[in-house]
């Protein structure tokens, strides 16, 4: 099963399809700041090769993520690539993933419907983390029977992070499964699968 998503290119970067010199700033950036994020998690301080190792993890992105073939997609807030970072991943729906999904703690649990043309999804939005450490973050998934698809948006800054949840939203909106139209169909026809 592969992604594709309609993200508004006057507000994300792809990283996905950036290979090469084409959005390395942003890649740069967004690298520069998970591994930051990790760092701060881990209560670690930022070590003085950080630099390097996100400008080493930039150039091997773009390929990873070409052999994830669709799925995976990322993308990076275009005005300040280092706010936040959105991954929308696809995943085979295990039994060992059910049972970790089910063990997630208790402020897991406080998600709202957030329906699309993946179906009945779910939303979370934690935008004040118990630990001061932890960055917010945004979580949006759907389950699809056979597969769980899940957009995680990590934000960098706590007091700017709710001012994208529009945004967001019309990303998350905007996900859909590669191959679920065929030719004659158009995007605003919904299609049911056999009862």
């Amino acid at each position: 099963m592969r992604l594709t998503a309609d993200a508004d290119t006057a507000l994300w970067i792809p990283v996905t399809d950036s290979l090469g010199w084409k959005g390395r700033r942003h890649r740069k950036a967004a690298i520069r700041m998970l591994l930051g994020q990790a760092n701060a998690a881990l209560g670690a301080t930022a070590r003085p090769g950080s630099r390097l190792g996100a400008w080493a993890m930039s150039q091997a992105a773009p390929m990873l993520m070409k052999r994830a073939d669709g799925r995976v997609l990322v993308w990076t807030w275009k005005a300040e690539p280092e706010l936040v970072v959105a991954m929308a991943t696809v995943q085979e729906l295990t039994r060992e993933l059910r049972i970790a999904r089910a063990s997630m703690p208790m402020e897991y649990d406080d998600t709202m419907a957030f329906p699309t043309r993946l179906g009945a999804g779910e939303k979370l939005v934690v935008a004040m983390p118990s630990s001061p450490s932890a960055p917010p973050f945004t979580t949006y998934t759907w389950d699809t029977g056979t597969h769980l698809i899940t957009l995680t948006a990590i934000g960098n800054d706590r007091e700017r992070f709710g001012t994208l949840e529009g945004a967001l939203d019309d990303l998350a909106r905007s996900i859909r499964i590669a191959d679920d139209l065929t030719g004659g169909e158009s995007p605003d026809v919904l299609r049911l699968p056999p009862a």
